[in-house]
């Protein structure tokens, strides 16, 4: 749910723009706003506090049983209208024009060897499929909307279905070259490469990754 679905808003995108104008609200107050029973609205809530969207807490009252009250937790604001990459685009270009093209490539550089490190403190230690489902995890938090799928032994596709950053990436290819490199960084132990991407007009952005052969696997087992 991003954005763009705003213009036409459904049951739940109402409830949130909702709870964005109004702060902390109760059942019984969207139930009225939106025209709907306090069952359904139940429902949604449920929904939106699993995909942590939303935290709920007891308002205890002068008058009357406590009641759950719900708010918005950090995270929702992704799902809000910005224009966060625009911005983004435009100090790039204007850092490109007053400094040069190398400080943009190195701010890229310098995104990637960051963005690596936070991922390398969460894969430590671990085998190659478990190194790729928390890689697929950590994108996935991220906004990248992760398909990891086992296709034969140690050969996996990565699909990211959705790009956070893809006005960046429209402008600024350094963005794919670097996530390829973190990507093959991360994996010294497979062979990466990229068999699709959004910026070039793909539907996903896909990697093959194949797990690399090493002595020791090649060997054949004793009976």
């Amino acid at each position: 749910m991003g954005a763009a679905a705003f213009r036409e808003p459904t049951t739940r995108q109402k409830l949130l723009l909702y709870m964005k104008k109004h702060g902390t609200v109760s059942v019984q107050e969207l139930a009225e706003h939106l025209r709907i029973t306090k069952v359904a609205v139940r429902k949604h809530l449920d929904v939106l506090h699993r995909e942590r969207y939303l935290d709920a807490q007891i308002m205890r009252r002068q008058v009357g049983r406590p009641v759950f009250v719900y708010q918005l937790t950090p995270r929702a604001e992704r799902l809000f209208p910005t224009e966060y990459e625009g911005l983004a685009v435009e100090l790039l270009g204007d850092m490109g024009d007053l400094f040069g093209d190398s400080l943009v490539h190195a701010l890229f550089e310098r995104r990637m060897e960051r963005t690596a490190q936070k991922y390398r403190e969460k894969i430590a230690n671990q085998s190659f499929e478990e190194r790729l489902q928390t890689l697929a995890q950590l994108q996935n938090d991220d906004g990248y909307m992760v398909k990891l799928e086992k296709r034969a032994e140690g050969v996996y596709l990565f699909r990211e279905t959705n790009c956070p950053i893809a006005r960046v990436a429209d402008c600024y290819r350094q963005a794919c070259q670097c996530e390829l490199r973190m990507f093959a960084a991360l994996l010294p132990d497979a062979d990466v490469v990229r068999t699709d991407c959004m910026a070039e007009g793909g539907k996903c952005c896909q990697y093959v990754l194949t797990e690399k052969q090493t002595d020791q696997k090649l060997m054949p087992k004793k009976a």
